[in-house]
Formats: structure tokens, C-alpha cells, sequence
């Protein structure tokens, strides 16, 4: 996670202390009279649409209608019970478009969904409880390897201790968390709140975390395949995608994702390398995150470019207003074509196509322009990190697209290994869904390597 080609910028002109006050909370959490208000105007829905639409399934109304009678508790562990990741998706999970778009709330009188993110953040951040909310079942002597300590996997880790199996977790980074460690913007995940959520999810022990384990380099998969009972695979997408253009691996030219991963592990703000003019490249909230914070650390011009128009970017609304109110300049229906370097071989910006839609097909238009840029930051996806399912046995799991296979049990086509999260084909690339693939895969690996068990449940 270096990004050591743009050591010859500057630094911020702030120091780091103002920097991170730029940095604080991007919704600031409700106090309890705020949430008192908030829960009363929840109509406590039968069969209600928001929890129909949550990914992880929380019920919704009966968490709100807890908080309303001041029993935080009791909504929190409701919460907790559906997604231990409650605390980080209060954040960053994209409620405008899941639980709060689906509040039935938006078509009465006031047309103002109840706040559902806010105070499901709310229940957790005040939750007293004097011992982990879940208890082991009895041990079932198994133990389960799992690859990859984001929230697809720790989500998994969680659900199979539950269930009373032992669980060995395997992760390449110095810090658990993925995403919400190292991914999701300064401004959204604060306090270290990504590591006091691991510490959180720990305490309902069986479960071992193995740092510097890196699958496809000092990790194997076939070893893991014939030491553990069974193996979940929860890789996320490590390879951020290419643009194929010549000058891509010029000075000033990185992912996003990178850049992002160094500002949310620095100790010192005003230490980072920042180009006074910056170019982002992508729709995606991850685009917006980057822009936003570039801005934020103080850069004098950003703008993010994309193909195709503003409805078709897949950042919400509410995500691209927040680019907006932070003075990001956004260019659509314009396509890189060229990157632009200077005699020192460095980037001084970047050659765009203007881009029309022709019958639904995407069609450059022949008409260019130029933005001047010290930094581009790719931010158009990410792949499968293709070493790490590189060993023999790995190298044998079947694809769909890019991405791992799995059938609706998240099984892979290799006994005993199991996938989830952002690295398989279903569902929407959302750490809430990551989530519910963990504790899904959980009970199908719980299921499968405990058949006696389930025989006298049945």
C-alpha cells in the first residue's frame, strides 16, 4: 500500500492536527433525545419493507421500537444478531438507496424516511453490555480455515464460533478489517472504529487471526485444503483494474485505493505527498472517497471524469452531492485517451475523448480536451488479485467472469472450499453484503462438515 511515486509533491500546507478536524464524522451521531424524536416517527411496520430490503435481514422496526422504549440493549444484540458488523454498516452502508428508500415514511405528509442508519448507529454506539451478546455452542472439534480478515470472512469467523467451531483466520495485512481498515474514507469509519469492531467481534472467542498470511505467496491452498475441515475463501478484489494506456505506470499515476489505504493508516496528515491539482477517474463511491479526501487535505483543483452520464454512475446521489459540497469538479461523458507527461516523465495530466451514447452503446465522439493534473488516480474497479488463486489446487476453482463460482450455498466446485463476499458473482459489491455472504457460508460449512449434528436437529 506505498505510493512512492508521488514523494517529489508537496505536503499539505495545514498541520495535522486542522487536517484531521477536515476528517471528523460525515453524519454526526444522534444524541439520545435525537433518537428518542427519531424512533417515534418509525410506524413499526408488519412485514416491513426496510428490513425486507437489508441485506443482512435486521428487523428493523423492532430494533427502532427497542431504542424507543429506551431498552438499547436489547437493539443493539437484535442488530448485532443479524450483522455483526452492525457499527461499521451504520456507517458506511448506502441506506439511501436500501432500508431508508424503502421507509414507508417517504410518501406520507413529511416525505422524510426515518433515520434508520443514524440510529442503528446509535443502539450500537450505546450499547452496555457486560459480556460478548452471543455465547458458543458446545465445541464440535472442527476447525475451519479462513482466508482473508475483511468482513466477509470475520463475519464467516464470527458465525462458526458461534456454532462452536474453531476458526483460523488468514490475513495478508499488518491489520484486520479490509475494507473498513483500509478502504472506506477517513471521514466515515473515525476513532479507529474499524479496529474497535474487530475487537469486538473476537471476544466471542475460537477464533485465531494470522497476520503477513498472503494466499498465492507464503500461503497455499491446497495446504489449507487438507489441514482444515474446511476452507472460506473471503479475498475481496486486490488488484485494482488497469486503463491501458500507454504512461500508466508513470510517476503520479496510481489506484485510488492505494492512496486511500495510506491516508487512513497515517499518523501525520500533513506528512502525505499532495498534488495541488488532481484527477479522478470513475463513478463509484470509491472515486468519490478519493476526490473528496484529495480535496479535503487540501488540493486546489479536483476533478473526477467519467464515461458515461451522472444517472449511470453507480456512487448515489447522496455520494455525488457530498463531491459537490466539497468543491469536486465532475466531468461526465468523457473517456481517458491519452496520459499527458513531462520531460521528466512525470504526469502533467490527461487527454480526454468526448463520449456519446449511440443505440445504447458507448461511442467516443472523435472531439478531445485536456485537464492539466500533477496526479491521476485510477478508481474503475477492482479485479481478482489473480496470484492468489494461483497454486495448483486454487488455480482449478471455476470462474464466473473474474470472479470465484459459487453455488447458492457459496460452495465452490472443490469440496470443503467455500467463497464469499466481494470475490464471488452474486450480489452488489456492499461490505453489508459481504457480510450477510459470510454468515450465510457459515451455517452451509457448519451444515456440511457437521453432518451428525444437523441429522438430530432434523
Amino acid at each position: 500500500m506505498m505510493i512512492e511515486s508521488l514523494n517529489y509533491m508537496p505536503h499539505p500546507k495545514q498541520a495535522n492536527a486542522q487536517l484531521a478536524s477536515h476528517f471528523t464524522d460525515l453524519a454526526p451521531a444522534l444524541n439520545a433525545r435525537q433518537a428518542a424524536i427519531e424512533s417515534a416517527r418509525c410506524l413499526y411496520c408488519y412485514d416491513a419493507p426496510c428490513t425486507r430490503i437489508c441485506p443482512t435481514g435486521i428487523d428493523v422496526a423492532s430494533f427502532i421500537r427497542n431504542i424507543h422504549d429506551e431498552n438499547i440493549n436489547g437493539a443493539a444484540t437484535g442488530i448485532l444478531k443479524q450483522n455483526i458488523f452492525g457499527g461499521s454498516c451504520a456507517r458506511v452502508c448506502p441506506t439511501e438507496i436500501l432500508c431508508e428508500d424503502a421507509c414507508v415514511r417517504n410518501h406520507d405528509a413529511e416525505g422524510q424516511p426515518v433515520k434508520i442508519g443514524l440510529l442503528q448507529r446509535y443502539a450500537i454506539d450505546n450499547m452496555a453490555l457486560s459480556n460478548h451478546p452471543f455465547a458458543r455452542a458446545a465445541s464440535t472439534g472442527k476447525t475451519v480455515a479462513v482466508v482473508g480478515a475483511g468482513p466477509a470472512g470475520l463475519s464467516c469467523a464470527h458465525r462458526l464460533a458461534m456454532l462452536g467451531n474453531d476458526v483460523v483466520v488468514f490475513e495478508a495485512q499488518e491489520k484486520s478489517g479490509g475494507l473498513n481498515e483500509y478502504g472506506i474514507a477517513k471521514y466515515k469509519l473515525t476513532d479507529n472504529f474499524a479496529q474497535k469492531e474487530v475487537n469486538f467481534l473476537l471476544e466471542i472467542g475460537g477464533i485465531e487471526i494470522r497476520h503477513g498470511q498472503k494466499l498465492g505467496a507464503n500461503l497455499q491452498l491446497k495446504d489449507l485444503h487438507a489441514q482444515y475441515d474446511a476452507v472460506f475463501l473471503g479475498l475481496g478484489l486486490g488488484a485494482s483494474k488497469q486503463l491501458g494506456l500507454t504512461g500508466e505506470d508513470a510517476p503520479g499515476l496510481l489506484a485510488a485505493v492505494d492512496y486511500i489505504a495510506e491516508l487512513r493508516q497515517a499518523s501525520d496528515l500533513a506528512a502525505l505527498p499532495l498534488p495541488s491539482r488532481a484527477i479522478v477517474i470513475g463513478a463509484g463511491n470509491t472515486a468519490i472517497d478519493m476526490a473528496v479526501q484529495i480535496q479535503r487535505l487540501g488540493a486546489e483543483e479536483v476533478t473526477l471524469v467519467y464515461r458515461r452520464g451522472f444517472e449511470a454512475m453507480s456512487a448515489t446521489e447522496h455520494e455525488q452531492h457530498i463531491a459537490k459540497d466539497n468543491q469536486v469538479r465532475m466531468r461526465t461523458w468523457a473517456q481517458p485517451q491519452q496520459v499527458l507527461l513531462d520531460d521528466a516523465g512525470r504526469v502533467r495530466g490527461m487527454r480526454f475523448e468526448r463520449t456519446t451514447d449511440v443505440g445504447g452503446r458507448l461511442t467516443g465522439t472523435g472531439e478531445t480536451f485536456e485537464i492539466a493534473a500533477d496526479a491521476i488516480f485510477k478508481a474503475i474497479g477492482q479485479g481478482m488479485d489473480v496470484a492468489s488463486i494461483s497454486d495448483p489446487l486454487a488455480s482449478t476453482l471455476k470462474r464466473d467472469g473474474d470472479k470465484i463460482y459459487v453455488d447458492d450455498q457459496f460452495r465452490t466446485v472443490l469440496p470443503k472450499i467455500y467463497a464469499g463476499g466481494d470475490c464471488v458473482a452474486p450480489g452488489q459489491d456492499l461490505t453489508v453484503q459481504a457480510v450477510q455472504h459470510g454468515k450465510l457460508a457459515a451455517h452451509a460449512i457448519h451444515s456440511d462438515i457437521n453432518p451428525e449434528m444437523e441429522a438430530a436437529h432434523g
